[in-house]
């Protein structure tokens, strides 16, 4: 048995594969054993587990956190679900794969090692003259799990991937999700009816392309994918964890029920926006107006300035056009801040 493989015994004891990923920061041997209630678990690498219950089985379910480290609500959450799945205290009706994307940068507390994680899917991760790193070799492998992941299962089965963060910033809207672009294909009432469940009501409507692990799912795979943002960042052991209750219960039913019945739709139930238009930082003095603890969802007025990339000043086009994400830190080229407005045409929906 390898040095690593010793961890088996543990792991079917406590469960604790969060402690286990901790500790074995960017590789872990595979291994296989199957719980008393038949279901089959595979651990893949650090920070990747999936489980296989018997018996005939709908959705495939992708459940990410950690893909910044420092978000750790989500972890806690799913660190939850996989003990209890362990322990048999929690029988699964579907497959399941979980990820802990970035075990070294929970271990710093922060939200990467070198390079933002999110930043590099969607084959963004090789990049002819740009060296590789932990995290872009970590990317490419989180693609290629996810990836076998689905071809394993059912062609016929509903492929889902949640992947869950935590914002930088507080939010006027403290839940919300990122509906990946779809390129044509109709949004669907059925995913927003889950999220409302999941205590999210408010859904941004992308329209582009991306780097992101959930746009990655659901362009390559065709996965209801989203990015969650369940509130802000907080250290281990400051989350009210009683504020992601609603989360916690509709991901657990998602996996171990064959089918779950939502709320009947109701575009009134949701606040959803449009992205306007993503601003990149190009330059090295780059800044916003706005103070660090402006919260995502501010509206601004037109005209009103958003940000100052050297000698660029960004202005808002509309009245209500809104902040989201704004990080003045991120690497040249990269966005640094999202604007969104109220999605006027839901006809797109179905």
């Amino acid at each position: 048995m390898s040095a690593n493989l010793s961890y088996l015994n543990e792991l079917k004891q406590n469960g604790d594969f969060l402690t286990l990923s901790r500790n074995n920061e960017w590789h872990l041997d595979a291994s296989t054993f199957t719980l008393d209630n038949g279901t089959a678990v595979t651990v893949h690498d650090t920070g990747v587990i999936e489980f296989q219950p018997k018996g005939i089985t709908t959705k495939d379910v992708v459940l990410s956190s950690a893909i910044h480290g420092n978000e750790t609500a989500p972890i806690e959450i799913c660190d939850e679900l996989i003990k209890r799945i362990i322990s048999g205290d929690l029988q699964l009706a579907q497959r399941a794969l979980f990820i802990f994307g970035n075990p070294q940068s929970i271990n710093i507390g922060k939200r990467f090692i070198g390079e933002n994680l999110n930043r590099l899917f969607n084959g963004h991760h090789t990049v002819e003259g740009v060296p590789m790193n932990n995290e872009r070799v970590r990317a490419a492998k989180l693609e290629q799990y996810v990836s076998d992941f689905y071809y394993r299962g059912s062609q016929v089965s509903q492929r889902c991937h949640y992947d869950l963060h935590t914002a930088i910033r507080g939010s006027k809207n403290d839940k919300f999700a990122v509906y990946p672009f779809l390129h044509g294909k109709p949004w669907k009432k059925a995913q927003l009816q889950f999220l409302l469940s999941c205590g999210v009501n408010t859904v941004l409507m992308m329209k582009s392309a991306a780097t992101t692990f959930s746009y990655y799912s659901s362009f390559v795979h065709g996965a209801d994918s989203f990015t969650v943002e369940l509130g802000q960042v907080k250290p281990f052991g400051e989350n009210d964890m009683s504020r992601f209750e609603k989360t916690k219960q509709t991901l657990t039913a998602l996996i171990s029920q064959k089918e779950v019945i939502y709320k009947e739709f109701d575009a009134s139930d949701f606040e959803l926006f449009s992205v306007h238009r993503s601003i990149n930082r190009t330059e090295h003095v780059f800044s916003f107006p706005f103070s660090d603890d402006a919260e995502n969802f501010t509206g601004f007025a037109k005209g009103e300035l958003l940000a100052t990339d050297g000698q660029t000043c960004y202005y808002a086009e509309v009245d209500g056009e809104a902040i989201i994400f704004p990080n003045a830190d991120v690497a040249l080229g990269q966005r640094a801040l999202l604007t969104v407005i109220p999605l006027k045409n839901t006809d797109n929906i179905i």
